[in-house]
């Protein structure tokens, strides 16, 4: 008896550790812990101790700082949001890619998929391409954001953390995450149609269980990257992968930083278009949108609302200006 009740535990306990969430959360928070203890290691000269460890990770006041608040309420908040966003959100590049493939098809000509069965190298080419591709139309989305001023009222949110948590990796305006999932949907999608004439209902492959999307988020530490914690991979792979490091410049505050290392995954997008900028080996910034400017998004209230406001008032005075070619009476 007592044999048996062993034996339904210890199955009961394998079972949830080869849950892919419960995978995925303890290799998050393993690497998370083992990231943030080499850096404090290297940073901060010995004797170490957990107090010290907790001092270098929560410096004095970041907690109480009234834009930590703002974004661990935002981070809240979105949880009970999000549902009423589930629509739009659902559009993926799946569905896309098979309404692309329908309306294409017919015009060239093409044969339905004939449903052979993909090998292992064609899946992890597919994966790969899908990757690369998604990786791509995040970096021209994120350029876009800087670039035309009724996104950038939207991505300010994102930028206005004067301190970084870790949760500001989720301090994103919802009409902003769905716009950047719909150009995602749209961008991966055509390339899912392409692969549509050659191999029905392929899908990314998955890393002991969990999703390839959600390991390479895990691979680029988006959690760290949203933390003062200078962790660079080296120069090697920092020249293919955008570090925490890297991002962390991003959200310099400094105006030699302003449109740098927009990457989300891949370094080399901003190689290729001049848009790469190393920092210096533990280098600090300062974060936000500027002193004046930052203090308009100090509560998860305006985080949602001033970006409308902004908008509206921009809109508004848009269609006021005088256009050429308009009749001015008298």
């Amino acid at each position: 008896m007592v044999t048996h009740f062993l034996y339904d535990d210890f199955s009961s306990l394998t079972g949830f550790l080869r849950d892919s969430r419960v995978l995925y959360l303890m290799a998050f928070w393993g690497v998370v812990t083992a990231i943030a203890v080499a850096a404090y290691v290297k940073a901060v000269p010995g004797p170490h101790s957990v107090r010290s460890l907790v001092r270098y990770c929560l410096p004095a006041g970041i907690l109480t700082h009234p834009s930590a608040s703002a974004d661990f309420l935002f981070w809240i908040s979105r949880k009970l949001v999000y549902p009423i966003f589930v629509v739009p959100l659902a559009l993926s590049p799946v569905i896309v890619g098979y309404g692309l493939h329908a309306m294409i098809a017919p015009w060239i000509g093409a044969a339905a998929p004939s449903g052979a069965e993909p090998s292992t190298v064609v899946l992890l080419l597919f994966t790969a391409t899908m990757l690369v591709v998604s990786d791509l139309a995040y970096y021209f989305y994120h350029r876009a954001q800087h670039r035309f001023p009724i996104l950038w009222e939207l991505h300010k949110v994102h930028h206005s953390a004067e301190v970084m948590l870790g949760t500001t990796k989720d301090r994103i305006h919802p009409i902003d995450d769905i716009m950047n999932g719909l150009w995602n949907a749209l961008v991966s999608g055509a390339v899912y149609a392409i692969w549509l004439f050659f191999y029905d209902g392929l899908t990314e492959i998955t890393i002991i269980g969990i999703n390839v999307y959600t390991a390479r988020n895990l691979l680029i530490l988006d959690f760290i990257r949203h933390t003062h914690l200078p962790l660079s991979y080296g120069r090697w792979i920092d020249a293919i992968l955008i570090s925490p490091h890297y991002h962390q410049l991003h959200h310099s505050v400094d105006p030699r930083h302003y449109d740098r290392n927009f990457g989300l995954a891949f370094a080399f997008w901003d190689r290729m278009f001049g848009t790469l900028m190393p920092p210096e080996a533990g280098e600090a910034f300062r974060f936000g949108l500027g002193e004046t400017e930052s203090r308009e998004y100090r509560s998860v209230l305006r985080l949602y609302y001033v970006p409308l406001r902004n908008i509206g008032r921009m809109l508004r005075g848009w269609s006021r200006t005088p256009h050429a070619g308009d009749v001015e009476w008298q």
